[in-house]
Order: C-alpha cells, then structure tokens, then sequence
C-alpha cells in the first residue's frame, strides 16, 4: 500500500491504517527511536505513541511524505522521552553522542534548544546546501537520524577513521561557516 492510501485510511478513520504504517514503517520508526534512545523497549513505546499522535494529527493535516512524517513524530517523541529519563545523567545513546560531537561547533550550550532556534537552523541549512550530496547525507545520518558511525561505515562501505574524519572536517566548516554568520561560537 502506498503513502497516499494509507494517509486516506486515516482521513477516513480506519483502523487499518496503523496497521499498514506499522507494517511499512516500523523498522524504520524503531531504528529512529533506538538510535535516540539506547533501548529497544522505549524505542517500542515511541512507535506506538507515534501511530496514536498520527492518528491524532491526522486529519486536520495531511501529509505528503508520510515517512518524514511519521519520522519526525517519532524523533521528537523519543527525544522528549530521553530528556525525562536523564535529566541528571548523561550517557549512551548515539543521540547524545552525537550532539555532544556538535557541542564544539554550536557555543557548547545545549545544542537541542540552538537547533531549535530559526536563525541557527538557517545557517546550518545555508552550510549543508553548500557542501557535496555525500557529506550531507553523513551528517544528515549522523546528527538527525542519529546512527552510529558503524552503520555509516556499513552504507558507504567506507573505513570508520574515514567517516570519523569527514565529520570532523564537516564540523570544522560549519563551525568556520557559524563564526563568519556571526554565531557567538
């Protein structure tokens, strides 16, 4: 079943259409929802608090890329989860890894709420549109979909000092680009 007709099955309020986004999306869901949260049992929860927030969303919306929909539910979903489950300790997760990698580059504060600020997200949008399709699709991988440096290595059948490098490099230039945009880096 396509998209398209899964989204019309929830505008028409059958049930059926969790089924068929489980069946379509559920690794995908879980493999978001693992990376961020460090366990398979949370990641579980996320999904299925993803399906009852799209069956909730939708309608009013309609989505025309229900994957990126449903993605991003089950991004924030599992991120808001992993904030209440270590609001004192830090450890783990490729999500938190991830972000204290972009820590050096984004001023060291708390880089959820700078991503969450309009002007930075520009400027990082402005830096990715600049640089080669490969090495935005390896931060994309790295810092949104928040996969381990192994399963990057795996996609592009590359060695891990090289992945680790090209990201380094990339940081490095975002970090050149945000200090010339006049981020107080």
């Amino acid at each position: 079943m396509n998209d398209l007709e899964i989204v019309e099955l929830f505008w028409a309020r059958e049930e059926a259409a969790l089924a068929e986004a489980d069946r379509k999306y559920h690794g995908y869901l879980m493999k978001i929802a693992v990376n961020i949260l460090n366990n398979s049992e949370d990641g579980s929860e996320a999904v299925n608090d993803t399906y009852l927030k799209a069956w909730n969303a939708i309608p009013p919306h309609k989505p025309s890329v229900l994957s990126a929909f449903l993605g991003r539910i089950t991004r924030q979903l599992s991120i808001d989860k992993l904030r209440t489950k270590t609001r004192e300790k830090r450890g783990g997760s490729e999500y938190l890894l991830s972000l204290d990698e972009l820590c050096d580059c984004t001023g060291g504060g708390d880089p959820v709420r700078d991503y969450e600020t309009a002007e930075l997200a520009k400027a990082i949008s402005a830096y990715l549109r600049g640089i080669t399709k490969e090495k935005r699709a390896v931060f994309v991988w790295r810092y949104y979909f928040c996969e381990s440096i192994k399963d990057i290595c795996d996609r592009l059948g590359e060695s891990e000092g090289k992945v680790k490098s090209m990201l380094y490099r990339i940081r490095q230039g975002l970090k050149r680009h945000l200090e010339k945009e006049g981020f107080d880096i």
